[in-house]
Protein backbone atom coordinates (compact mmCIF):
# COMPACT_ATOMS: atom_id res chain seq x y z
CA UNK A 1 0.00 0.00 0.00
CA UNK A 2 2.90 2.49 0.83
CA UNK A 3 4.47 1.35 -2.32
CA UNK A 4 1.47 1.97 -4.30
CA UNK A 5 1.00 6.10 -2.31
CA UNK A 6 4.85 6.38 -2.95
CA UNK A 7 4.39 5.82 -6.83
CA UNK A 8 0.73 7.98 -6.87
CA UNK A 9 2.47 10.69 -5.07
CA UNK A 10 5.53 10.82 -8.04
CA UNK A 11 2.73 10.82 -10.74
CA UNK A 12 1.20 13.85 -9.30
CA UNK A 13 4.61 15.53 -8.50
CA UNK A 14 5.55 14.73 -12.77
CA UNK A 15 1.62 16.33 -13.58
CA UNK A 16 2.39 19.44 -11.33
CA UNK A 17 5.98 20.16 -12.70
CA UNK A 18 4.55 20.20 -16.43
CA UNK A 19 1.03 22.04 -15.52
CA UNK A 20 2.93 24.90 -13.37
CA UNK A 21 4.89 26.70 -15.82
CA UNK A 22 1.33 27.07 -18.36
CA UNK A 23 -0.55 28.00 -14.92
CA UNK A 24 1.62 30.65 -14.41
CA UNK A 25 1.51 31.75 -17.98
CA UNK A 26 -2.01 32.12 -18.31
CA UNK A 27 -1.74 34.04 -15.09
CA UNK A 28 0.93 36.24 -16.25
CA UNK A 29 -1.17 37.02 -19.66
CA UNK A 30 -4.57 36.67 -18.71
CA UNK A 31 -5.38 40.93 -18.92
CA UNK A 32 -3.25 41.35 -22.25
CA UNK A 33 -4.88 42.15 -25.78
CA UNK A 34 -4.12 40.04 -28.76
CA UNK A 35 -3.22 44.25 -30.28
CA UNK A 36 0.21 44.06 -27.56
CA UNK A 37 2.38 41.54 -30.11
CA UNK A 38 5.88 43.23 -29.10
CA UNK A 39 8.84 42.35 -27.35
CA UNK A 40 8.98 42.97 -23.75
CA UNK A 41 12.29 43.73 -22.43
CA UNK A 42 13.39 44.53 -19.05
CA UNK A 43 16.56 46.16 -18.80
CA UNK A 44 17.91 45.09 -15.34
CA UNK A 45 21.02 47.06 -13.40
CA UNK A 46 24.58 46.17 -14.82
CA UNK A 47 27.88 47.75 -15.13
CA UNK A 48 28.16 47.11 -18.76
CA UNK A 49 26.63 49.86 -21.03
CA UNK A 50 25.72 47.50 -24.14
CA UNK A 51 23.52 45.36 -21.72
CA UNK A 52 21.79 48.34 -20.50
CA UNK A 53 20.72 49.59 -23.92
CA UNK A 54 19.23 46.21 -24.38
CA UNK A 55 20.04 45.95 -28.33
CA UNK A 56 17.53 44.82 -30.91
CA UNK A 57 18.13 41.55 -32.48
CA UNK A 58 17.10 42.59 -35.47
CA UNK A 59 18.27 46.13 -35.84
CA UNK A 60 21.87 47.99 -34.92
CA UNK A 61 21.84 50.65 -32.64
CA UNK A 62 22.80 53.09 -35.04
CA UNK A 63 19.67 52.10 -37.41
CA UNK A 64 16.87 53.03 -34.60
CA UNK A 65 16.08 55.97 -32.97
CA UNK A 66 15.32 54.94 -29.45
CA UNK A 67 12.83 57.31 -27.20
CA UNK A 68 11.83 57.04 -23.74
CA UNK A 69 9.53 58.72 -21.64
CA UNK A 70 10.38 59.67 -18.30
CA UNK A 71 8.41 60.65 -15.21
CA UNK A 72 11.52 62.60 -12.83
CA UNK A 73 9.90 62.72 -9.81
CA UNK A 74 9.41 65.77 -8.22
CA UNK A 75 12.58 67.60 -10.83
CA UNK A 76 13.43 70.86 -9.66
CA UNK A 77 16.09 72.78 -7.71
CA UNK A 78 16.75 70.52 -5.07
CA UNK A 79 17.14 67.20 -7.26
CA UNK A 80 19.09 69.62 -9.62
CA UNK A 81 21.52 70.31 -6.46
CA UNK A 82 22.22 66.87 -5.96
CA UNK A 83 25.49 65.78 -8.25
CA UNK A 84 25.18 62.43 -7.92
CA UNK A 85 21.46 62.51 -8.98
CA UNK A 86 21.96 64.72 -12.06
CA UNK A 87 25.65 62.52 -12.92
CA UNK A 88 22.95 59.42 -13.11
CA UNK A 89 20.03 61.54 -14.46
CA UNK A 90 22.75 62.76 -17.46
CA UNK A 91 23.70 58.78 -17.70
CA UNK A 92 20.00 57.97 -18.36
CA UNK A 93 19.36 60.38 -21.28
CA UNK A 94 22.55 59.64 -22.70
CA UNK A 95 20.94 56.20 -23.46
CA UNK A 96 18.34 57.51 -25.72
CA UNK A 97 18.10 59.90 -28.72
CA UNK A 98 14.96 61.35 -27.03
CA UNK A 99 13.87 61.21 -22.90
CA UNK A 100 10.43 62.55 -22.99
CA UNK A 101 9.98 64.03 -19.11
CA UNK A 102 7.41 64.21 -16.93
CA UNK A 103 6.92 66.43 -13.77
CA UNK A 104 9.33 69.36 -14.04
CA UNK A 105 8.45 71.70 -11.09
CA UNK A 106 10.82 74.49 -10.81
CA UNK A 107 9.16 78.10 -10.50
CA UNK A 108 12.28 79.95 -11.80
CA UNK A 109 12.37 77.79 -15.16
CA UNK A 110 15.96 77.35 -15.01
CA UNK A 111 16.31 73.94 -14.19
CA UNK A 112 15.84 72.35 -17.51
CA UNK A 113 18.24 74.57 -18.97
CA UNK A 114 20.88 73.54 -16.33
CA UNK A 115 20.37 70.00 -17.09
CA UNK A 116 20.36 70.28 -20.77
CA UNK A 117 23.87 72.10 -20.44
CA UNK A 118 24.98 69.09 -17.73
CA UNK A 119 23.96 66.16 -20.35
CA UNK A 120 25.63 68.19 -23.72
CA UNK A 121 28.64 68.60 -21.25
CA UNK A 122 29.04 64.56 -21.19
CA UNK A 123 27.79 63.88 -24.43
CA UNK A 124 29.86 62.91 -27.73
CA UNK A 125 26.77 64.04 -29.73
CA UNK A 126 24.86 67.36 -29.38
CA UNK A 127 21.13 67.30 -27.31
CA UNK A 128 18.59 70.00 -27.89
CA UNK A 129 15.87 71.00 -25.37
CA UNK A 130 11.68 71.88 -26.17
CA UNK A 131 10.04 72.78 -22.91
CA UNK A 132 6.89 73.21 -22.49
CA UNK A 133 5.12 76.69 -20.82
CA UNK A 134 3.69 75.69 -17.34
CA UNK A 135 0.73 73.43 -17.73
CA UNK A 136 -2.24 73.71 -15.53
CA UNK A 137 -3.59 76.87 -17.11
CA UNK A 138 -7.09 76.93 -16.15
CA UNK A 139 -7.63 78.57 -12.35
CA UNK A 140 -8.63 75.32 -10.99
CA UNK A 141 -5.47 73.62 -11.88
CA UNK A 142 -2.74 75.77 -11.00
CA UNK A 143 -1.98 74.01 -7.99
CA UNK A 144 -0.53 71.28 -10.26
CA UNK A 145 1.08 73.32 -12.31
CA UNK A 146 4.26 71.03 -13.59
CA UNK A 147 6.45 71.80 -17.34
CA UNK A 148 7.33 68.85 -19.71
CA UNK A 149 10.38 68.57 -21.71
CA UNK A 150 12.02 66.90 -24.98
CA UNK A 151 15.68 66.14 -24.88
CA UNK A 152 16.66 64.85 -27.99
CA UNK A 153 19.75 64.41 -29.85
CA UNK A 154 20.08 66.95 -32.60
CA UNK A 155 21.43 64.33 -35.22
CA UNK A 156 18.11 62.01 -35.02
CA UNK A 157 15.48 64.85 -34.67
CA UNK A 158 14.63 68.63 -36.24
CA UNK A 159 11.92 70.29 -34.06
CA UNK A 160 9.25 71.03 -36.34
CA UNK A 161 6.75 72.74 -33.58
CA UNK A 162 5.47 72.44 -29.81
CA UNK A 163 2.77 73.58 -28.40
CA UNK A 164 0.12 72.98 -25.00
CA UNK A 165 -3.46 71.32 -25.97
CA UNK A 166 -6.06 73.63 -25.99
CA UNK A 167 -8.34 72.40 -22.99
CA UNK A 168 -9.69 75.79 -21.77
CA UNK A 169 -13.46 74.73 -23.09
CA UNK A 170 -13.34 70.90 -21.88
CA UNK A 171 -11.39 71.29 -19.02
CA UNK A 172 -10.28 67.39 -19.67
CA UNK A 173 -7.06 67.54 -17.97
CA UNK A 174 -5.55 68.79 -14.75
CA UNK A 175 -2.18 69.45 -17.08
CA UNK A 176 -2.73 69.86 -20.24
CA UNK A 177 -0.89 67.43 -22.49
CA UNK A 178 2.07 68.74 -24.83
CA UNK A 179 2.13 68.48 -28.52
CA UNK A 180 5.53 68.61 -30.48
CA UNK A 181 6.33 67.49 -34.30
CA UNK A 182 9.61 66.31 -34.96
CA UNK A 183 11.48 65.50 -38.34
CA UNK A 184 12.74 61.59 -37.85
CA UNK A 185 15.86 61.81 -40.00
CA UNK A 186 18.03 58.76 -41.43
CA UNK A 187 22.20 58.15 -40.34
CA UNK A 188 22.44 60.51 -43.42
CA UNK A 189 20.40 63.33 -42.25
CA UNK A 190 17.81 62.84 -44.90
CA UNK A 191 14.45 63.64 -43.13
CA UNK A 192 12.65 60.34 -43.38
CA UNK A 193 8.89 61.81 -41.69
CA UNK A 194 7.61 63.87 -39.00
CA UNK A 195 6.21 62.18 -36.38
CA UNK A 196 4.15 63.93 -33.77
CA UNK A 197 4.48 63.15 -29.94
CA UNK A 198 2.07 64.07 -27.32
CA UNK A 199 2.66 63.81 -23.47
CA UNK A 200 0.83 63.75 -20.56
CA UNK A 201 0.96 63.27 -16.70
CA UNK A 202 -2.62 62.64 -15.53
CA UNK A 203 -4.01 63.41 -12.12
CA UNK A 204 -3.81 59.52 -10.61
CA UNK A 205 -7.91 60.56 -9.13
CA UNK A 206 -9.13 60.82 -12.85
CA UNK A 207 -6.89 59.17 -14.65
CA UNK A 208 -9.46 57.14 -16.49
CA UNK A 209 -10.98 59.94 -17.46
CA UNK A 210 -7.93 61.79 -18.68
CA UNK A 211 -6.65 58.40 -20.42
CA UNK A 212 -9.83 58.94 -22.55
CA UNK A 213 -9.62 62.66 -23.36
CA UNK A 214 -6.26 61.72 -25.01
CA UNK A 215 -8.41 60.31 -28.07
CA UNK A 216 -9.59 63.84 -27.90
CA UNK A 217 -6.55 65.21 -28.36
CA UNK A 218 -5.40 63.02 -31.08
CA UNK A 219 -8.93 63.97 -33.60
CA UNK A 220 -8.51 67.75 -32.31
CA UNK A 221 -5.03 67.56 -33.55
CA UNK A 222 -5.71 65.26 -37.22
CA UNK A 223 -8.63 68.07 -37.97
CA UNK A 224 -5.52 70.71 -38.44
CA UNK A 225 -3.19 69.04 -39.96
CA UNK A 226 -2.21 66.45 -42.26
CA UNK A 227 0.35 64.51 -40.29
CA UNK A 228 -0.55 60.91 -38.97
CA UNK A 229 1.96 59.58 -37.12
CA UNK A 230 1.33 60.13 -33.65
CA UNK A 231 2.76 58.45 -30.48
CA UNK A 232 1.12 59.11 -26.87
CA UNK A 233 3.19 58.78 -24.42
CA UNK A 234 3.88 59.41 -20.28
CA UNK A 235 2.92 58.64 -16.96
CA UNK A 236 -0.89 57.91 -17.63
CA UNK A 237 -1.61 56.39 -13.85
CA UNK A 238 -3.33 54.06 -15.99
CA UNK A 239 -3.19 51.43 -13.79
CA UNK A 240 -3.85 49.61 -9.85
CA UNK A 241 -5.69 51.88 -8.19
CA UNK A 242 -6.21 54.52 -10.36
CA UNK A 243 -7.45 52.55 -13.56
CA UNK A 244 -8.63 48.91 -13.90
CA UNK A 245 -8.12 47.12 -17.20
CA UNK A 246 -11.72 46.78 -18.18
CA UNK A 247 -12.19 50.59 -17.29
CA UNK A 248 -9.44 50.88 -19.74
CA UNK A 249 -10.79 48.59 -22.42
CA UNK A 250 -14.12 50.67 -22.63
CA UNK A 251 -12.25 53.54 -23.99
CA UNK A 252 -11.75 55.04 -27.92
CA UNK A 253 -7.94 54.79 -27.40
CA UNK A 254 -8.09 51.39 -26.85
CA UNK A 255 -9.71 50.68 -30.13
CA UNK A 256 -8.26 48.63 -32.86
CA UNK A 257 -6.65 51.99 -34.49
CA UNK A 258 -4.03 52.08 -31.50
CA UNK A 259 -1.22 50.69 -30.53
CA UNK A 260 -0.31 50.05 -26.42
CA UNK A 261 2.96 49.23 -26.65
CA UNK A 262 3.38 48.79 -22.69
CA UNK A 263 0.99 46.27 -21.77
CA UNK A 264 -1.15 46.24 -18.47
CA UNK A 265 0.65 43.43 -16.95
CA UNK A 266 4.52 46.10 -17.07
CA UNK A 267 5.66 47.36 -13.94
CA UNK A 268 7.00 50.59 -14.76
CA UNK A 269 7.48 51.81 -11.04
CA UNK A 270 10.69 51.67 -8.75
CA UNK A 271 9.34 50.44 -5.50
CA UNK A 272 9.28 46.91 -4.92
CA UNK A 273 6.24 47.06 -3.13
CA UNK A 274 4.37 48.01 -6.29
CA UNK A 275 3.74 46.44 -9.42
CA UNK A 276 2.08 49.00 -11.73
CA UNK A 277 1.91 49.98 -15.66
CA UNK A 278 1.72 53.74 -15.13
CA UNK A 279 3.85 54.87 -17.81
CA UNK A 280 2.69 54.26 -21.22
CA UNK A 281 3.45 54.36 -24.73
CA UNK A 282 0.60 54.03 -27.09
CA UNK A 283 0.79 54.91 -30.80
CA UNK A 284 -1.29 55.21 -33.77
CA UNK A 285 -1.59 52.39 -36.43
CA UNK A 286 0.55 55.00 -38.94
CA UNK A 287 3.65 54.11 -36.65
CA UNK A 288 3.63 50.82 -37.71
CA UNK A 289 5.83 50.72 -40.20
CA UNK A 290 9.01 52.01 -38.23
CA UNK A 291 7.80 50.08 -34.92
CA UNK A 292 9.53 47.01 -35.30
CA UNK A 293 7.84 45.52 -31.44
CA UNK A 294 11.23 46.37 -29.60
CA UNK A 295 10.51 48.15 -25.99
CA UNK A 296 11.43 47.91 -22.32
CA UNK A 297 11.19 49.30 -19.18
CA UNK A 298 14.99 50.65 -17.96
CA UNK A 299 15.84 49.69 -14.71
CA UNK A 300 19.21 50.29 -14.67
CA UNK A 301 18.55 53.45 -11.79
CA UNK A 302 20.07 53.47 -8.32
CA UNK A 303 17.54 54.42 -5.82
CA UNK A 304 14.24 56.55 -5.31
CA UNK A 305 15.93 59.94 -5.06
CA UNK A 306 16.57 59.47 -8.66
CA UNK A 307 13.00 59.11 -9.39
CA UNK A 308 9.97 56.78 -8.26
CA UNK A 309 9.56 55.84 -12.04
CA UNK A 310 12.06 53.92 -14.32
CA UNK A 311 12.36 55.16 -17.97
CA UNK A 312 9.87 53.36 -20.82
CA UNK A 313 11.37 53.38 -24.10
CA UNK A 314 10.69 51.96 -27.70
CA UNK A 315 12.61 51.51 -31.09
CA UNK A 316 11.81 53.23 -34.43
CA UNK A 317 13.99 51.93 -38.00
CA UNK A 318 15.47 54.83 -38.87
CA UNK A 319 16.61 53.06 -42.35
CA UNK A 320 15.71 55.02 -45.41
CA UNK A 321 14.38 51.63 -46.97
CA UNK A 322 12.31 50.32 -44.16
CA UNK A 323 9.08 51.22 -45.93
CA UNK A 324 9.77 50.02 -49.47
Amino acid sequence: MARHDNALQGVMLVALLILFPMIIQLLVHQDESPLWKTVYVEVESDDDDDDAEARSESRDRDDVARIATFNIKIFGETKMGKADVVSELVNITLRYDMVVVQEIKDLDQTVPYDFLDAINAESNETYGLVLSERSGQQEDDQGGQEQYAFYYRTSRFNVESAWLHNDSELDEFQREPFISTFQLLSNNGTVLENITLITVHTKPANAVNETAALHNVVETYKTNTTESDIIILGDFNADCGYASTYELNQLDIRSPEYLWVVPDSADTTFSENTHCAYDRIVLTSDVDERFFGRWGVDRNMSDSDVSDHFPVWFDLDIREDVTE
